[in-house]
C-alpha cells in the first residue's frame, strides 16, 4: 500500500497572480504588487501578469521562483495617466481623478488576459486566479465572471480606499483638489460591481471602511487582510539604542495638505523650543515651502531639519534615529510607512481615522482622536510630552510595536496568511481565515499588550 499521500505535505496551489502595477523600485500601490508577489512565489507557483512598463524593472530584479508575462496596455494606461495630469495640475494632488480614469482604462487590460490566458484557465492549468492590484474597489474585474465559469477560484484584493473626507478637516479636500471624491459611490451602479462580487471566491478587506462599504450580502466572502506589510531585509529587526534626549520624532510621506505636518509641528513646538525634541520631516512635495516657513514662524527651524525624499532603500537607517513616528495624515486609507517605523521599534502616534490606526492595536502606540483642529493638536501636543516624560513605556510600547510587525506583517508572514486563504478557497481547508480586527488583535503579544497599555481621556485605541 502507497502511504506517501499522507506523509508527503500538499502540492503548493499554482496561481495566476494579476498585478497590473507592480514595480520593485517604485512606492506605495506599485511596490505592493511587486512585494506581494516576490512573497507569495515562496509558498506557490506564481505567474505574475503585470503591465509592459514594469517589466524592466521586474528583471532587472530578478524572478527567479516565478513565471512572468508582461502585457501591453500602455495605450490605455498612458493616456489616463497624460489626461489626469493635465486635469490635477501635477501628479501630488488630485489622486481621485487619476483612480477614476485609471479605472475606465483598466478592463482593456484584463481582456488582453483573458485572450492570453483564458484557454490555460479554463483548462484547470491554475488552481487560483488572483488579482491584488489594482486595489481599489472601484475597479471592476471581467476575470472573476469568466473564472466562475471556469470553476476556477478568483480572489480579488486586498481592496482599500475612498475612506470619507473628515468633517473637520474639509476644507483640505479643496486643497488636495479632490472635487472629484464627492461622486465616488457611483462607482456601485458602474457595470460589473456585482458581478465582480458574485464571481470573486474571496474578497480579501484591507480596512474596516471597505468592510462597510461592501454589500452585506458578500460579507461570507470577506477575510480581513490589510494589505501592507514590511520588507524586513530592508527594515530589520534592531536592537534600540538607550534613551537620551532630546526625543526625536520623525514624519515620513508626500508632503502634502491632508498629511497634516503642521500639525506636528504646532503640537511639537513647546518641546522643541525646550530643547527636547527634535523633528525629521522625510519627504517631499508642494507642501515643503510653507512648512519650513511655519517652523521658521514658530522659531523652531534650528530644531527640524528637512532632508527631502529618501530613498527607500536608505529610509531605514535615516528613520531608525527617530524614538518616535508621528503621522497625522487625516485620510489615510493604508499607511504602509507606520509598519516600517514600527518595526524599527519607533512608537506610532496617529490620527484615530482610517488605515494607521487599524495598524496599531492598544498597546503597540497611541492613536490620538479626530476632532476639530485644534483639539487634534493639543491631543498629539499631550501625548509627546507625556512620552518623553516616561522613557521606559517609551522603550517597552516600541518593543511591542515591533514584535506585532514580524508576526503579522512581514511580506513572508503575508504570503502564509494568503496561502491559508487560497486553501480555503481551493477547498483544502473548512473554515475562512480569520486574525482578528485589528489585525492580529488576539495574538499573545497583542493580548499582553492591552492588558498593560495605558489609557488617557484623549486616547483611544484602534478598535
Amino acid at each position: 500500500m502507497n502511504t506517501n499521500s499522507k506523509t508527503s505535505p500538499p502540492r503548493r496551489p499554482r496561481v495566476l497572480l494579476v498585478a497590473e502595477s507592480a514595480n520593485p523600485k517604485l512606492t506605495s500601490v506599485a511596490l505592493i504588487g511587486w512585494s506581494f508577489s516576490r512573497a507569495l512565489a515562496k509558498v506557490a507557483d506564481v505567474h505574475l501578469v503585470a503591465e509592459l512598463r514594469n517589466q524592466r524593472d521586474i528583471e532587472a530584479a530578478g524572478i527567479e521562483g516565478m513565471a512572468f508575462t508582461p502585457i501591453n496596455n500602455r495605450r490605455w494606461q498612458g493616456m489616463a495617466w497624460n489626461v489626469a495630469k493635465v486635469l490635477r495640475g501635477g501628479t501630488s494632488l488630485g489622486w481621485s481623478t487619476y483612480s477614476a480614469l485609471a479605472t475606465l482604462a483598466y478592463p482593456a487590460f484584463e481582456r488582453r488576459i483573458w485572450r492570453q490566458f483564458g484557454d490555460r484557465i479554463k483548462r484547470g492549468k491554475f488552481d487560483v486566479v488572483h488579482r491584488i492590484v489594482p486595489n481599489a474597489p472601484v475597479a471592476p474585474s471581467l476575470l472573476a465572471t469568466r473564472c466562475a465559469k471556469a470553476g476556477v477560484p478568483f480572489v480579488l484584493g486586498p481592496l482599500n480606499g475612498g475612506v470619507p473626507w473628515p468633517k473637520e478637516f474639509a476644507h483640505l479636500r479643496r486643497a488636495e483638489r479632490e472635487w472629484l471624491s464627492r461622486f465616488r459611490d457611483a462607482y456601485k451602479l458602474m457595470p460589473g460591481f456585482h458581478a465582480t462580487r458574485r464571481g470573486a471566491a474571496a474578497l480579501l478587506i484591507g480596512a474596516r471602511f471597505a468592510w462597510d462599504e461592501m454589500p452585506a450580502q458578500y460579507h461570507g466572502k470577506c477575510v480581513f487582510l490589510p494589505e501592507n506589510a514590511i520588507d524586513a531585509e530592508r527594515f530589520p529587526r534592531r536592537e534600540r539604542p538607550e534613551f537620551r534626549e532630546p526625543m526625536r520624532v520623525a514624519f515620513v510621506g508626500r508632503l502634502v495638505p491632508l498629511k497634516c505636518v503642521d500639525l506636528l509641528l504646532e503640537a511639537a513646538a513647546p518641546l522643541a523650543l525646550a530643547g527636547r525634541l527634535q523633528l525629521d520631516i522625510i519627504g517631499d512635495g508642494p507642501e515643503l515651502p510653507r512648512l519650513r516657513q511655519l517652523a521658521a514662524n514658530l522659531k523652531i527651524a534650528d530644531h527640524v531639519e528637512f532632508p527631502g525624499w529618501v530613498n527607500h532603500t536608505q529610509l531605514a537607517d535615516r528613520l531608525s534615529r527617530a524614538h518616535v513616528f508621528g503621522f497625522p495624515s487625516v485620510r489615510e486609507f493604508g499607511g504602509g510607512v507606520v509598519l516600517e517605523a514600527m518595526a524599527l521599534g519607533l512608537v506610532p502616534v496617529v490620527i484615530n481615522y482610517g488605515g494607521p490606526a487599524e495598524l496599531v492595536p492598544p498597546g503597540t502606540g497611541f492613536s490620538v482622536p479626530l476632532g476639530p483642529r485644534a483639539e487634534v493638536r493639543r491631543g498629539l501636543s499631550e501625548r509627546l510630552v507625556a512620552l518623553i516624560a516616561a522613557p521606559d513605556e517609551l522603550r517597552v510600547t516600541g518593543h511591542r510595536a515591533q514584535e506585532h510587525v514580524f508576526e503579522y506583517f512581514t511580506w513572508d508572514a503575508k504570503a502564509r496568511q494568503m496561502l491559508e486563504v487560497y486553501d480555503w478557497v481551493i477547498g483544502r481547508r473548512e473554515r475562512k481565515p480569520d486574525w482578528g480586527t485589528p489585525f492580529g488583535f488576539e495574538s499573545k503579544v497583542n493580548a499582553r499588550a492591552s492588558s498593560q497599555a495605558p489609557a488617557t481621556s484623549r486616547e483611544t485605541p484602534a478598535q
